[in-house]
């Protein structure tokens, strides 16, 4: 399926990548919806097609939230009939579509389950150059605008007291929690469970561009992203994808196995080595591969799901990852939904055996998942696409002035408590970071 007809398109070299991203991104804050999705130079990410994407503005769009209606249907309908690019995302919950589950724990910042739009402006951004596809203005006239946008550094975004971050969970009731979560893996109910809890401030009045630009320069991570939509926003620093589709390939590369970054190349080597060496880690990262090529089995031609790379060390700002990449072949019969619903919602998010582990997953957490590990990306015309993991972000409300952040980690039988808990405020550290300057 070809772009619309049209498009006007026009590609222009650039010579400062950074000063012209912060332009494009300042230029959007107009706008409504907004996706804005950016690697960050990230060089290890093999599989990357842009250096970043830039939507905004809509000519249609789909907004879901519970009803009848068969949100992956609604989608491959969609696409049908605007044949364009699309952006957008899938919340956690869709799980209550896929299988027999329910989400009925409290959520404070509302963002619609599922969100996709054809936008009125395209841009991709590439090492060199940018390529401006416009329904409105012609490209030359939209780059004369977007070049006179200001790049002085925006107001500083002020800091917050971190007394003011209030946890929905206790650290005493976290440890108690993971307890009862190694029980139910002494039981055999489980094998592994991702579990999350909730960090939020109430009343707080802040400029999303802002805070975003800010947490952007701290994390760099290769699949960040900041959406608007309405008054919601998402602030996402994601160093993970959850599936690509490139053709008749699709791409999984799970996150599981974590360990902070050295001061120093020689203390970082270290650390690196002892993640590498991790029996826990080593552990955490086979099930879910073992998860994954299960999922992409549903979807892709026997025989044809191969563990690419198994246990690869990935440096991040705040840490280093084990990442293992799988692939397949999807068959002939199954178009891009089928390929998002067979893996959804992934397995780095979930655990082994997927269902039981999401069952624990709503009995045990205090807060409504939504948007926070489900996954944002785009569509092409063609039907391929990218999509990350929606993990190291910020959810904010503008309207009821509620931020939200939650992070997590996979328990597994030789988990320790304590350690999980610091885990998970490692993996919080860029988000704190740029809340409170420290």
């Amino acid at each position: 399926m070809k772009e619309t007809i049209d498009r006007k398109k026009q590609t222009f070299q650039i010579k400062n990548l950074t000063k012209v991203k912060h332009q494009l991104f300042r230029w959007a804050q107009t706008f409504d919806p907004v996706c804005y999705l950016d690697s960050n130079t990230y060089g290890q990410d093999v599989y990357g097609t842009y250096e970043g994407l830039l939507a905004v503005g809509q000519q249609n769009q789909i907004s879901y939230n519970f009803s009848k209606t068969n949100p992956f249907e609604l989608l491959r309908d969609f696409r049908k009939k605007t044949g364009g690019w699309l952006f957008g995302y899938l919340s956690y919950d869709l799980k209550n579509k896929i299988e027999k589950l329910s989400s009925q724990n409290s959520d404070h910042i509302g963002f619609p389950e599922m969100h996709f739009f054809e936008p009125i402006y395209l841009i991709k951004i590439f090492q060199n150059k940018l390529e401006i596809n416009s329904h409105k203005e012609t490209p030359a006239d939209l780059w004369k605008i977007i070049q006179a946008i200001p790049t002085a550094p925006l107001p500083n975004a002020p800091s917050i007291d971190p007394t003011e971050i209030k946890s929905s969970i206790s650290k005493a009731d976290y440890l108690k929690t993971i307890s009862k979560i190694k029980n139910n893996l002494l039981l055999g109910d489980i094998y592994e469970m991702n579990f999350c809890q909730e960090f939020y401030i109430k009343n707080i009045d802040l400029a999303p561009a802002i805070l975003f630009e800010k947490f952007n320069t701290i994390s760099k991570a290769p699949f960040s992203a900041f959406y608007r939509k309405n008054d919601r926003y998402l602030l996402c620093a994601s160093p993970e994808r959850f599936l690509k589709k490139q053709g008749d390939q699709l791409i999984s590369q799970p996150i599981k196995g974590t360990i902070k970054r050295g001061k120093t190349s020689k203390e970082n080597k270290k650390l690196t080595q002892e993640l590498f060496v991790s029996k826990k880690d080593r552990s955490e990262n086979v099930m879910i591969v073992d998860l994954v090529r299960n999922d992409l089995s549903r979807a892709c031609v026997p025989g044809t799901v191969q563990v690419k790379e198994l246990f690869g060390i990935y440096p991040f700002a705040q840490v280093n990852h084990l990442i293992s990449t799988i692939t397949g072949t999807l068959r002939p019969s199954l178009d891009f939904v089928d390929a998002l619903k067979n893996a959804f919602p992934m397995g780095s998010m979930t655990g082994a055996p997927k269902i039981r582990s999401m069952e624990l997953i709503e009995q045990y957490e205090e807060s409504k998942r939504g948007l926070y590990s489900g996954t944002i990306g785009y569509i092409t015309p063609e039907g391929d696409f990218d999509f990350n993991v929606v993990i190291r972000s910020m959810l904010y409300n503008a309207d009821r002035q509620y931020l939200s952040f939650q992070v997590g980690g996979a328990i597994v039988n030789d988990s320790v408590p304590t350690l999980e808990y610091e885990e998970c405020l490692l993996k919080a550290a860029g988000i704190r970071r740029a809340l409170c300057g420290r």
